[in-house]
């Protein structure tokens, strides 16, 4: 058994089909398949269940599996500890971040990565916290920006930053009159929310369940631009966070900002990975970059639509 036998059956784990896993390897199907077969014989148990249209794990084929991903996770912290002991700044950091978050903050942290850290290949995914999370677990991201709390022992949470949400009416609502609004005034208002999934629903219900606001029925969106659409289509109103109404996002017509007077509702964002990582000094590092947000990005009350575009910003507008 050795390390690339590994690779073949966790390729087969996850694709669950030989010719899949195999092309997954860049391997004949016939190699991959001989290879799982020689696993099978040395350790005197069957780990695949082969039928004419699918494959299946036996119980110990999927322990097994989930051992040699470990296996192969572990291999590959050796390879970045040589790294990054040759080099600190060089090589790939493979970075998640979730959709509500990842279009608005990257544009303020990127460029101020890329000074910092020039030799530096940033690999960015985008996908729901269930996602990432789950990427993390398996060694296929280094890293994710999440929203905190998270609930797992095996994972480092370094906190970045405090998000305040504002509240979006369209400029014909009641409340689009107030300079500025306090929680109770959601009591018995419903607000539009994105689809099961993403992290900010839960923080928009987490709003409403202290508010006494409800879930507007019938609509469920898939982006923030969605729900933005929609306010300035006059269907309903919505917490945005805020970093989503700053440059270089335009701002949208028909649409009234507002924040709140005090302890505005917020998201608290976090960079997490892996305890046993590494990479942990690095992704530290990184940490300092992003948390290091010009204050005025975060600040809950200025009206985007006259606040300065920061130098750069021309030409990003969504």
């Amino acid at each position: 058994m050795n390390l690339r036998d590994l690779r073949y059956l966790v390729a087969l784990a996850e694709h669950k089909h030989f010719g899949r896993a195999a092309e997954a390897c860049f391997v004949s199907q016939p190699t991959l398949s001989t290879q799982i077969k020689k696993i099978e014989d040395e350790l005197g148990i069957t780990l695949v269940e082969r039928t004419p249209r699918r494959v299946l794990l036996t119980e110990a084929g999927m322990e097994i599996a989930q051992r040699a991903r470990e296996v192969l996770n572990e291999v590959e912290q050796i390879r970045a500890i040589a790294r990054r002991t040759r080099d600190p700044e060089s090589g790939t950091v493979r970075m998640g971040i979730f959709p509500t978050l990842g279009p608005y903050l990257l544009p303020h942290v990127v460029p101020s990565l890329r000074e910092q850290f020039p030799k530096l290949e940033l690999l960015l995914t985008e996908e729901k916290t269930g996602a990432l999370l789950r990427l993390l677990r398996e060694g296929k991201l280094d890293a994710a920006i999440m929203a905190l709390p998270l609930h797992d022992d095996s994972l480092h949470a370094e906190f970045l930053f405090e998000e305040p949400f504002v509240l979006a009416v369209p400029e014909q609502h009641a409340l689009a009159a107030r300079a500025r609004i306090s929680a109770a005034d959601l009591d018995h208002v419903d607000l539009l929310l994105l689809e099961e999934g993403h992290c900010l629903r839960d923080q928009a219900l987490a709003v409403c369940q202290d508010s006494g606001a409800g879930e507007r029925a019938g609509f469920r969106a898939t982006s923030l631009e969605t729900l933005r659409q929609m306010v300035a289509a006059n269907v309903g109103i919505t917490l945005l966070p805020v970093l989503a109404i700053r440059p270089p996002v335009a701002c949208a017509p028909n649409v009234r900002l507002l924040g709140f007077r005090a302890h505005p509702p917020s998201r608290r964002l976090a960079m997490v990975w892996r305890k046993s990582t590494a990479m942990g000094v690095f992704l530290k590092r990184l940490a300092d970059v992003v948390r290091a947000l010009p204050p005025h990005l975060l600040d809950p009350q200025p009206d985007p639509c006259t606040d300065p575009v920061p130098n750069g910003a021309a030409g990003f507008a969504r």
